[in-house]
């Protein structure tokens, strides 16, 4: 009997540090709903990603059958009704709708008031004619709405949940968010007044397993999901910063320029990490380019697959002259 190929699993486009992107991360593991995790870099979004459409933000669930859910908040529900054991949704209680509807107040304000003050005093730089301060206590005031909550489901000196004594679908959606206001402001967030229970409730999370299991490989990659239609080079640091200045990349590869090899040695995704072990172990700070070869043709470089001498391995070569700086999209430090 001929082997079959596994099912596809659905493709979560994620960023590690986003609070959409945790929360989302954090109900498909309580669903325990397997997913192919693609970290996106913000700042450079590989075609394949854009392609499918916009908003082109994190998260995306897209599944085999070409379905895309673009919200934090509809992806969590979709796992969560395949498999809820910790029962977040509340459906399993008797006052599941009243239960419902207050999970998603909660969570709408989140989503609105406490982000929007929350992004004007964490990204104040981004928002030039707010005033930081204004936004801070603004979203200090929610903070102790949620706080009397969490306080008055407390049992024996120990922080309660938002809706009880066991943490629902708002709990999970909110925590990242807290924990964001936290890193933004630490010693303001440990001593602001009245916030005593939410601090302990914030403290569990951080402290728990469901948090450090959605920051670490494989639901939180380290580096950014690398495409395939990209090719990838590596540089030291130094002469890459040479290079923005003169807008030209002119080596071919470590101790070689182009102009000695006749061509730009670049590699494919997945052949990254064996070409840093081989040639940059010793190297010091190097940098990940990351090359569009749509960028190429108006430079007149030509992009041909060639055998290294020693495996047969085809690797991407470019020739025609030195890599134009804005052929790059991302230029990321790079350690295995």
């Amino acid at each position: 009997m001929a082997p079959t190929d596994p099912p596809a699993l659905p493709i979560l486009w994620s960023f590690r540090r986003c609070p959409f992107a945790i929360r989302a991360r954090l109900a498909l593991v309580a669903a325990a709903v397997a997913v192919e995790v693609r970290e996106v870099n913000l700042a450079a979004r590989p075609p394949e990603f854009l392609g499918l459409g916009p908003p082109s933000t994190v998260p995306l669930l897209e599944q085999p059958d070409g379905s895309r859910l673009r919200e934090s908040l509809e992806i969590m529900v979709w796992a969560l009704e395949r498999q809820d054991p910790g029962n977040w949704l509340r459906r399993s209680s008797g006052d599941g709708a009243a239960a419902w509807g207050q999970i998603m107040a909660l969570v709408a304000e989140n989503d609105g008031p406490f982000k929007h003050h929350l992004d004007r005093f964490n990204y104040a730089n981004r928002f030039p004619c707010s005033d930081p301060a204004l936004h801070r206590g603004a979203a200090l005031a929610i903070l102790r709405g949620w706080n009397a909550r969490v306080e008055g489901h407390g049992l024996a000196g120990e922080p309660g949940w938002l809706l009880g004594e066991r943490p629902c679908l708002a709990d999970w959606a909110l925590l990242p968010f807290v924990r964001q206001f936290r890193l933004a402001d630490p010693e303001g967030f440990g001593a602001a007044e009245e916030i005593g229970g939410l601090r302990a409730w914030l403290a569990r999370f951080e402290a728990g397993p469901e948090l450090a299991g959605v920051m670490a490989p494989p639901l939180a990659p380290r580096h950014p999901w690398r495409s395939p239609s990209w090719l990838y080079h590596l540089a030291l640091a130094e002469e890459w910063q040479q290079a923005l200045a003169a807008g030209v990349y002119q080596r071919s590869t470590r101790g070689l320029a182009i102009e000695q090899v006749g061509f730009l040695h670049a590699s494919h995704g997945d052949q990254i990490e064996a070409t840093f072990e081989r040639f940059y172990p010793d190297a010091g700070p190097v940098r990940l380019l990351s090359i569009d070869p749509q960028r190429l043709g108006a430079a007149g470089l030509e992009v041909r697959e060639e055998a290294a001498p020693e495996s047969g391995e085809l690797f991407p070569h470019l020739y025609g002259g030195p890599l134009p700086c804005a052929a790059v999209v991302a230029a990321e430090p790079y350690r295995p």
